[in-house]
Formats: C-alpha cells, sequence, structure tokens
C-alpha cells in the first residue's frame, strides 16, 4: 500500500514540475521542493534565485565543472557588509560538501536544507541565525557529482567512486573493500575541483562536514585505521553533547563505524587539511527520486545537528588566551588556558619588538639553544622552549627570552600555536593582550635575606635611639 501511495504521489508531482505553469517558474514550488530531490537544472535554478534575492548574504560562485561541464555552485552565506567579526577578528569559516554519490539523493538534501535554514531565517530576522552569519562564513557545495546525480548513479560519468579519488592513502585499503578509485588522486574533475577550493579558499576551515546517504550514522577520521585520531577529545566531546542533548545518532571512527576506507574527502579534509572533519551519512529509505514526507521534516533532526555544529563552531580547535604574563629578568613566567575544544601540543610565546625583530625563547643556555634541532627545527617539547594545552585547561609555564630586549614600553608579545594536534593544523599568531603583561625586575637572591636583617636592625636602633633620648 505505502509502495502504491508513493507511485501514485511521486507521478502528481512528475507531472506537475513538467507542466508548463511550474517550468515558467524561477525556482521550485513548495509541494515539489518537499518531495521531489533536486536535479541539477532544479538546484541551478534554486541557487541563482537565492543569489540574486539576497545579495547582502548570498555569493554564489563556480568551484569548477564536473566531467561533463556541468557548474559545481557553491554558496557562500554570510552578512558581507561586514568582512570580520564585530570584534575585529575573522569570522569563522564552515565547509559543507554534498552528492559525492549521485545517487544518495538525502545527503545532497540535507546540505541544500542547511543553506536554505540559513538563507530564510536572516530574511525572518532569526537570531539565532543573525548571530552565526555574523560571525561565520558557510562555503557550501551541494552537489559535487552533478553528472552522477542526474543519472541516479554512485558513480561519477567515468565510473569513479568520487570518495575514493582524493589524495589520502589513495587506493591503499583492504581488497576486501573493492572500489573504484579512479586511475590516480584527483584523476576526476569534481574531486580536483573540490579540493583545490579547500586549499586555496578555505585552508583555514574551522569544521568541515560531508554529506551522504547510507546508513544512519556520523563518522569522524578515520577511515583506514581502528586507531582515534589526534583530536579525539574533540570529537568525543561533540559526539557526547550531540548525543545527550539533540540526537541518538551514532557518532563513531569510520574504520569501525562502517568499514575500512581510503582517499575519502573527509580523511583529506582532517589528515591533509587539517580540518576538523565529519561525514553525515542520514538514512536510505527512500523511494525513487522523492520522497512522502516532507524533506524539512525527515531531515529535520539532521538539520539540529548541523546547526549545533554551526553555531558552536567557534570552540572546534584551541583557543589560547593569556591569564597573566611577568618579565623577570629575561624569563617570561606565563599562564595560559585554552578556551576550546580541542588541544594544542605545540605552543610557545614570541616577542616581536618595535622594530619588528622576533624572538623566541632560547632555553636556559642562550649559547646552545636546545629550541632548535639538528634540522633547525623548533623543538616545542623541550623544557623552557614551547608548552601545549587540553582543551578547556590551563598551564603555567617559565620561558627564557635570554638577552631579548624585552620593553615596557615597545614591542609585542604574541601566542604561537596549532590549532589542533593534528599535524596538518593550521598555525596561528595571536597578540598577547597588554593588560596581562607585568614587568617584575625586583632584585632577588642572596640580597633578600640581608634586608631583612637589615630592616631588624633598623628597628633595633631606632628603639635603643628612643630609649637614650628619654
Amino acid at each position: 500500500m505505502r509502495r502504491l501511495l508513493a507511485t501514485l504521489v511521486l507521478a502528481s508531482l512528475t507531472i506537475a514540475s513538467a507542466s508548463p505553469m511550474v517550468a515558467a517558474q524561477v525556482g521550485q514550488p513548495d509541494i515539489v521542493q518537499e518531495h521531489w530531490y533536486h536535479s541539477y537544472a532544479t538546484l541551478t535554478l534554486d541557487v541563482n534565485e537565492w543569489a540574486d534575492d539576497y545579495p547582502e548574504i548570498v555569493d554564489l560562485i563556480v568551484a569548477g565543472q564536473t566531467e561533463l561541464g556541468r557548474n559545481l555552485w557553491v554558496l557562500r552565506i554570510s552578512d558581507w557588509s561586514e568582512e570580520n567579526k564585530p570584534d575585529g577578528t575573522e569570522k569563522d569559516v564552515v565547509y559543507i560538501d554534498g552528492g559525492h554519490h549521485g545517487n544518495e539523493h538525502l545527503g545532497t538534501e540535507l546540505a541544500f536544507l542547511t543553506a536554505e535554514f540559513y538563507i530564510e531565517g536572516w530574511e525572518a530576522g532569526d537570531q539565532e541565525v543573525i548571530d552565526v552569519l555574523t560571525t561565520t562564513e558557510l562555503h557550501i557545495l551541494i552537489m559535487l557529482n552533478a553528472d552522477g546525480n542526474d543519472m541516479d548513479t554512485r558513480w561519477n560519468i567515468n565510473q569513479v567512486d568520487l570518495n575514493r579519488n582524493y589524495d589520502h592513502y589513495w587506493n591503499n585499503c583492504p581488497p576486501n573493500n573493492p572500489t573504484q578509485p579512479g586511475s590516480g588522486p584527483f584523476s576526476e574533475s569534481e574531486t580536483l575541483a573540490n579540493s583545490i577550493y579547500m586549499n586555496t579558499v578555505v585552508p583555514d576551515a574551522d569544521l568541515y562536514v560531508t554529506m551522504h546517504t547510507g546508513v544512519w550514522i556520523m563518522l569522524y577520521p578515520w577511515g583506514r585505521w581502528p586507531e582515534q585520531p589526534s583530536d579525539w577529545e574533540l570529537f568525543h566531546f561533540i559526539r557526547d553533547d550531540v548525543n545527550s542533548n539533540i540526537s541518538e545518532i551514532p557518532i563513531r571512527n569510520a574504520n569501525q563505524g562502517l568499514y575500512p576506507n581510503c582517499g575519502t574527502s573527509r580523511d583529506y579534509g582532517y589528515g591533509v587539511m587539517g580540518f576538523p572533519t565529519f561525514t553525515f551519512e542520514t538514512d536510505d529509505e527512500q523511494w525513487l527520486l522523492g520522497t512522502i514526507e516532507a524533506l524539512s521534516d525527515r531531515l529535520g533532526e539532521e538539520l539540529d545537528v548541523m546547526r549545533y555544529l554551526i553555531e558552536n563552531v567557534w570552540y572546534w580547535r584551541a583557543r589560547l588566551v593569556v591569564d597573566s604574563l611577568v618579565v623577570d629578568n629575561g624569563e617570561v613566567h606565563v599562564n595560559v588556558s585554552n578556551l576550546g575544544r580541542s588541544s594544542t601540543a605545540n605552543a610557545t610565546l614570541t616577542y616581536v619588538t618595535g622594530e619588528g625583530e622576533t624572538w623566541l625563547p632560547s632555553g636556559s643556555d642562550p649559547g646552545e639553544s636546545p629550541c632548535e634541532s639538528e634540522e633547525t627545527v623548533y623543538n616545542y617539547s623541550s623544557p623552557g622552549c614551547g608548552f601545549g594545552v587540553n582543551a578547556t585547561n590551563s598551564t603555567k609555564v617559565t620561558l627564557d627570552f635570554g638577552n631579548a630586549p624585552i620593553s615596557s614600553t615597545e614591542g609585542q608579545f604574541f601566542l604561537f600555536y596549532q590549532k589542533r594536534v593534528i599535524d596538518a593544523s593550521t598555525w596561528v599568531s595571536e597578540p598577547v593582550n597588554e593588560s596581562m603583561v607585568e614587568f617584575d625586575n625586583r632584585i632577588e637572591g642572596t640580597l633578600s635575606s640581608p634586608s631583612v636583617f637589615l630592616s631588624i636592625v633598623c628597628v633595633f636602633l631606632a628603639a635603643f635611639k628612643n630609649r637614650e633620648e628619654n
């Protein structure tokens, strides 16, 4: 009975979508939008209509073309009236792509619904949306495999699985997981364009989510190994927070949660780009090219998870702040807190003089600094050179700047560290708030005891003098 109903409804939608009235419209009517999966043509109509209607927040660009020459549309959504956040810092960046596999339509529709939520929310004056778009850039490539989408097949036109075509252990997985990875990494125009966009437009993204359809699950790295990723604290926190407050969707390591897989965009995004990355797998209960239940209802829980990930994107990296910094005769005593949910293993202070010269901690012996290895690579693990700070934790450390010309009136201290533990993660250099810096040049050591002794002598002499006068 359900199949018969589905057939009747979808048949009516097919007739409606082919009618002159609908074909003449710029975008799709709501009844089609909610029940009929996008083709490349209807997606093109919708994203261009958004760009025309909301130029203040929607910037539509083309990241490249498919093998058959279809455009890879990218919606860039933010409050473009301001380049930075209200406090002057750079906006956080979220990158989303959908449709690697052409027949996984619900994943493509989740990417579309995410864009729709923020565009329509802006129009409605939704404060959550306004706050996000004031501080965040959303980059959403809704349909990567447009050729496969219109043919309703997993592969692209060359019969390649695009989600095995990335340059991260390409074609290097167990033989019991057969797939067609292509003739080499990025042999396909779709994945090559996606990687170029990652490396040139969003190289410092604070979140990357790639959307698929299959088993209802969210997957984080790695696909090739069962071991947890370097930033397991971050992924486990998100898992626990989502499962406790939003959704019971399983959130697991991809190798254990699904099956071994290599050359994926997820592991490329994390292992090569250093993004915190998830594969969002929606359920696969679909009928032909549409759905009986409205898409906004069917994917409502998944959209709630996406809203959580986007709204809290500021926390998905290490966020170091200096609580106190005391300069004492070349030694710098610093107390640092990490407000983010990701740890950092490589952090240090740098000092930039008024003339622009940069100084790093030199360790206990400036003449033979343990901070420099034979390869002239800075050694953050050597005492007095660098430090790490766990997620939502703090640390106190003393760094020896030797004879660096540190001045209380000129120059500036900076925190220099990696956003996450993964080696590929981005480095940042952030100025230390000058109100946290204190200079303490009091004489220390052997003079402290005589000074106490002299004080006692002075008290004794003063008492003796008073007695003598009396």
